[in-house]
């Protein structure tokens, strides 16, 4: 641990870092194994992709067959059968009129391919001036340059870099009981500046890691119509919202409208591997033409049987009415907690359940707390919140609550 603590650099982290790192030695289930003997519920689901848990037999066996045949071959100018029935899979669950897939490594790479898609779109089109992006506060979409520009540019974690990032429009956060204000906003910003702006980037119903804010679906259908009215094309970013986190298989479900681009990751490949994608629709693939993007390990062999073994799983089961239960249970577990003097809000929707509190806290104190308790969670600035595993049982989502409310009455 000595060289992890002064050598190795994680993420959103200083070197060394004052907060503990915990070393696991293994995975099974929901829980993780420490190294210094605890054995941990993890109500994160690695950074909420980890939906079937850890160790899965299904997925582990899917990988072990396709690693005796190829591991890794480039795309450029090749396929293979995992990419082929990945495409095929993945165009059947997406939205009506995805159509076309270009695979990415990680969710960041799709948002900046999707950026590159519908800047170049409007280039092959004409509309050269077309070259800004419009996104609502309070999003985030990832940690590249392209990706940046499109976060929160105040309350986000990118502002540091605010001076050298592309130049982009925020209109008002949608939350519950605004819907027609933001609306209004988004329209009247788009009214002046629309031969400008070559897409609307959000987050559907949840904005994640800016804020776990969850909105209505009917701003999202909103914001379809919009686009439309103003020839501005729409990208949705599902990479935290895909595979059934919300309730729905995509967060785009909720309003029943269908993105020109959607990027989706994470729970992709069931947390196994990197992986992701930005699939759009023959309209702009036919005008972009040659897309200039090409990752060294774009379609990964494994990683794509991970995602087609994943899918599958997550198809057969009854998964929608374990989401609601998961709901159920964190609104009953979770709502009475807005009683308490620190707490602002309790957010519960799906398999995410988010308590924001009025003051930040203390990352070591609260994370020492939830490991006594038994629990795995990151919390960040006033939230605490979880996004488990959809495989949790009922008596270890209580234990993740209780570590919660253990937290939150001890601030």
């Amino acid at each position: 641990m000595n060289i992890d603590k002064n050598h190795i650099w994680h993420p959103y982290a200083k070197i060394p870092n004052k907060v503990p790192t915990y070393h696991v030695e293994s995975a099974d289930g929901v829980y993780l194994s420490l190294k210094n003997g605890n054995r941990v519920i993890d109500g994160m689901s690695s950074w909420w992709s980890m939906i079937h848990g850890y160790n899965n037999s299904f997925i582990n066996n899917a990988m072990k067959k396709q690693i005796d045949s190829v591991s890794h071959v480039m795309f450029g100018g090749l396929t293979h059968q995992p990419a082929i029935e990945l495409c095929e899979k993945l165009i059947k669950i997406t939205p009506q009129g995805l159509d076309k897939v270009f695979f990415a490594d990680s969710g960041s790479v799709s948002v900046e391919v999707s950026l590159k898609m519908a800047l170049q779109y409007w280039q092959n089109n004409g509309q050269k001036n077309k070259t800004h992006f419009i996104t609502p506060r309070g999003g985030y979409h990832g940690d590249t340059f392209g990706a940046m520009s499109v976060c929160d540019p105040k309350k986000g974690m990118h502002h540091l870099f605010n001076s050298v990032l592309a130049k982009n429009y925020f209109v008002t956060q949608p939350k519950t009981g605004n819907t027609v204000q933001a609306l209004a906003d988004f329209e009247k910003r788009l009214e002046t500046s629309h031969s400008k702006i070559a897409a609307m980037i959000l987050e559907p119903i949840v904005q994640g890691a800016g804020g776990m804010n969850i909105y209505d679906p009917k701003y999202l259908k909103g914001v379809r119509s919009l686009c439309d009215k103003f020839d501005v094309l729409l990208i949705v970013d599902e990479i935290a919202t895909g595979f059934g986190r919300t309730g729905e298989l995509f967060g785009c479900n909720h309003a029943n409208i269908s993105p020109d681009i959607l990027c989706i990751g994470k729970a992709l490949t069931g947390g196994y591997m990197t992986m992701a994608a930005a699939i759009t629709n023959s309209k702009i693939s036919d005008t972009v033409g040659v897309l200039m993007h090409g990752p060294t390990f774009m379609a990964n062999p494994l990683s794509c049987s991970a995602a087609n073994a994943s899918i599958e799983l997550l198809l057969k089961s009854n998964w929608q009415k374990r989401i609601g239960d998961i709901q159920s249970q964190l609104i009953n577990e979770l709502e009475p907690l807005k009683d308490e003097k620190s707490v602002y809000d309790v957010r519960v929707i799906g398999a995410i359940g988010v308590v924001e509190l009025k003051e930040p806290l203390d990352m070591q104190i609260s994370q020492e707390q939830l490991i006594k308790c038994g629990v795995w969670l990151r919390p960040y600035g006033k939230l605490l919140y979880t996004m488990p595993p959809f495989i949790i049982n009922d008596k270890e989502l209580s234990k993740i609550t209780y570590a919660m409310k253990e937290v939150v009455i001890n601030q």
